[in-house]
Parts: C-alpha cells; sequence; structure tokens
C-alpha cells in the first residue's frame, strides 16, 4: 500500500528542486496558519460571535415584551431608551414577515443568527437578513398582531477584530514565503547551471566561461565538474592528434612505396601491390576521419534538409530519394552530422541500389529513416555493427576499402548529440537506419 501512495505522491508532486524546496518551505507555514485559523475560529470567534447573538436576541426578546404591554407611554419610552442605549433602529408595523428567506446556509453569522432567534421566538416567528446592507442587520419578529423591525449594527454580533487577525495572518506568510522562493531561486540556479553544463558536455560541445557558484557543496561539486571535463577534454584532444599523427606519418613511406612501384618492370607484381597499398591509404582516411570526428566543434543552428541536400548534391545521383515534409533545425555540430549522414548512405550505396530518406518530427524529437534496398544485415548482427574496427564477412560488407570505423563514427557523433540510432529491417526488404535526435 505504502509503494502504491508513493507512486500517487511522484504522480503529484512537482519534479523540479525548487519547486520542491519551495512546498518543504511553504507547506509547514501554510499548514500552521490553517491550524491557527481553524482553533481560532472555533475557539474565540465562533464563542465570541454566539455570546454576542444570544445577549443580541434577548435585548430584541425584551423589545418584544415591552410591546405587548398595554401602557403607550411607557412603550414609547423604552423604545427611545433602546434607541439611545443599544443603537438600534426600530419600526412597529402592521404586515406579516417576507416569506422569502434571505439567509446563508454556510456563513457562522447567519447560523447563530438562526440557532438564538429559533429557540427564542420558535420556528416561525422570525426573519431576518444580513446581506442587504453592507454593515446593518435586519431583523424582523412577530409581537402580538405587529411586526417589530430592529436594525443594528453588524459589528454587534460579527467582531471587527476577525478582519485584522485575518490580515496579519496572512501578511506575513505571504512575505515569508516571497523571502523563502528568492533565496530558493538563488540556491537552485547553480545546480540548474551545472546541470546545463554537463548537459553540453555530454552533447560533446565545449564548456566555457563556466564558473562554480551558490553553497559550498554545489560550488565544490562545480567545481570538481570543471576539472573532470578539462581533464576528458585534454585526453580526446591528445589522442586525436595521436592518431591523427600517426595516420598523416605513414602517408609518406606510402607515397615513396608507390613511386617504387612505378618503377618496376614487372607490372603484374606492381599492380598486386598497388592494390594493397591503396587499400592501407584507404584504412589511413579511415582513421583519420575517426580522429576528426573526436575534433571539438562549435554547435550552430543547423538545418537538417539543407544538409541532407548538400550530399544529394555532392553524390549526384539519381538513387538517393529525400523525402521531407518539415523543415527541421537543430542545435548541433554541423560537420559531424553531416561526416555521420554521409558515411551512412554511402554504406547505403554502396550495396544497394537506392536509399530513401525521410524524417517525422514529434514534440520534442526528430526520427531520422535512412532505408535502402540491398541486401541487408542478420539481426544478430546488429549490435556489431556499431563495434569499431568490426567487418562483416558475408552478404554485406558496410565498407570494402576501411575498417569498419564508418558506423562506429555515426553512432559516437548521434550519441554525443544525446540522440539513439538503431538498425531495422527496412520496408524496401534491405536495412534501415533510424537517428532520432532531440529537438
Amino acid at each position: 500500500m505504502s509503494f502504491g501512495l508513493n507512486n500517487i505522491l511522484k504522480k503529484i508532486l512537482p519534479t523540479g528542486l525548487f519547486y520542491r524546496s519551495l512546498i518543504i518551505v511553504a507547506a509547514p507555514t501554510i499548514i500552521l496558519q490553517i491550524i491557527i485559523t481553524i482553533v481560532f475560529f472555533d475557539s474565540i470567534w465562533i464563542k465570541s460571535n454566539k455570546g454576542l447573538t444570544r445577549s443580541l436576541v434577548g435585548e430584541i426578546k425584551m423589545l418584544s415584551d415591552i410591546y405587548t404591554g398595554k401602557d403607550q407611554e411607557q412603550i414609547e419610552y423604552l423604545t427611545e431608551q433602546f434607541k439611545h442605549n443599544f443603537d438600534f433602529i426600530i419600526n412597529v408595523k402592521e404586515e406579516k414577515l417576507p416569506s422569502v428567506s434571505r439567509e446563508r446556509k454556510y456563513s457562522p453569522m447567519d447560523r447563530s443568527l438562526r440557532r438564538e432567534l429559533k429557540s427564542v421566538f420558535g420556528t416561525s416567528n422570525y426573519w431576518f437578513d444580513t446581506v442587504a446592507y453592507s454593515d446593518v442587520v435586519e431583523i424582523k419578529v412577530n409581537s402580538s398582531d405587529k411586526i417589530i423591525q430592529v436594525l443594528f449594527p453588524k459589528e454587534k454580533i460579527a467582531p471587527s477584530s476577525v478582519r485584522l487577525f485575518i490580515l496579519w495572518i496572512t501578511l506575513p506568510s505571504l512575505l515569508l514565503i516571497s523571502v523563502a522562493i528568492i533565496f530558493l531561486k538563488n540556491q537552485t540556479k547553480p545546480i540548474v547551471n551545472l546541470a546545463k553544463a554537463a548537459e553540453r558536455f555530454g552533447k560533446g560541445d565545449f564548456v566555457s566561461g563556466f564558473r562554480p557558484s551558490g553553497a559550498s557543496e554545489i560550488r565544490k561539486a562545480a567545481y570538481e565538474f570543471d576539472r573532470m571535463a578539462k581533464r576528458i577534454d585534454r585526453h580526446l584532444k591528445q589522442r586525436s592528434e595521436m592518431l591523427s599523427g600517426i595516420s598523416h606519418d605513414l602517408r609518406t613511406p606510402l607515397t615513396r612505396l608507390k613511386l617504387q612501384l612505378a618503377m618496376l618492370s614487372q607490372k603484374d607484381i606492381s599492380i598486386k601491390m598497388s592494390k594493397d597499398i591503396d587499400e592501407m591509404e584507404s584504412m589511413l582516411n579511415s582513421y583519420l576521419q575517426f580522429a576528426k570526428s573526436q575534433v571539438q566543434e562549435e554547435t550552430v543552428a543547423t538545418n537538417i534538409n539543407k544538409i541532407f541536400t548538400e550530399i544529394s548534391n555532392e553524390k549526384n545521383t539519381k538513387n538517393l530519394h529525400i523525402n521531407f515534409s518539415t523543415e527541421i533545425i537543430f542545435i548541433a555540430r554541423k560537420l559531424a552530422l553531416k561526416r555521420c549522414f554521409n558515411n551512412i548512405i554511402e554504406n547505403g550505396l554502396s550495396y544497394a541500389t537506392n536509399v530513401y530518406i525521410s524524417m517525422v518530427k514529434s514534440t520534442n524529437r526528430v526520427n531520422i529513416f535512412l532505408d535502402d534496398d540491398g541486401p541487408g544485415i542478420r539481426i544478430s548482427q546488429y549490435k556489431n555493427v556499431f563495434k569499431p574496427f568490426f567487418r562483416i564477412d558475408d552478404s554485406r560488407n558496410l565498407n570494402h576499402l576501411g575498417v569498419g570505423l564508418g558506423m562506429s563514427i555515426a553512432e559516437d557523433i548521434v550519441k554525443s548529440h544525446g540522440g539513439n540510432i538503431e538498425l531495422n529491417e527496412s520496408k524496401y526488404k534491405g536495412l534501415q537506419v533510424k537517428i532520432s535526435l532531440p529537438l
């Protein structure tokens, strides 16, 4: 049962740290004010109102009893005394009690009046109105064959201290919650900045201008994150530079070998060795491409449609079919994203006749589908395709002359942008590469 309650609370309560902290601060204050208000109304206001109402109804009962007498001079004298001493407006009318009730069911004032008048005058011998006038209450009671109308200030049965109490109990609470909001905003802002910096770093962006701030614990975490980000960035640069340097240095002996082979008289041996050298050069190009994918590149607003259009113009083939219904703008590293798409398209065109590209946009993601009509890949090989240097030897080899880095580079670029890449069977009986990127 507690597990179910926890699930319900998780769905109801906010997920943000700021709003959760605000609830922790504001909820006790609000609950305390509600308890104080309930206790006040129950023990002070309601009892005070009940006593005042009972005293007032007793005065009206006395006035009603006076009008049952025979001595008119005495009645007039006592009426004047009531008007002078009790601040009453008294009228005696020859009419019937109104048939339409003006009582409010949920008003404590009306409930007290109804209860006291009913106990003194009975069920059908009174009528009152507390809403017709803003500061005056009107009561009519039967007295013999007459109707006595009494008007008196509302403060006689409604203590004015209630408004002051509500005012003083509400204003400090609002002031305290406002101060709490300001302080909580300042405390959660460094955490939000740290989360944004971590998200940017996770997508491969270079985090610059990040300064630790906030409480000492948050500042410590931000400082360590900044050091970690710089170490990782330095490590990636060193690895890329080393791989790029090795690949570049190997080009020189390969070039010399080509020149020496061109001078050989045995052309059959020269042709075979030239093919091996061409394959080695293609491998080096793959290594360099992999190294370039690790280099930091600034993120910019990128039009994905234009990237595919550029690739299509560069390929200059009728076998690449692009079908887009909407224009997608994505914050990304443009060259890296273009390299990713280009690798997948090249694989498709190498082992299939046609490649079909389509996009579907949702609320916060864009799904890019690259389908081909080639032989496809066995489902058991889907995960292995993304491993570096993995090559398929049967129906489909993702890179004839390469070393199996094309899909690894593509996966690395997609994941560095916070997306996912997966393989499926295409509706054209070939392979489908699905790329999902967050907007």
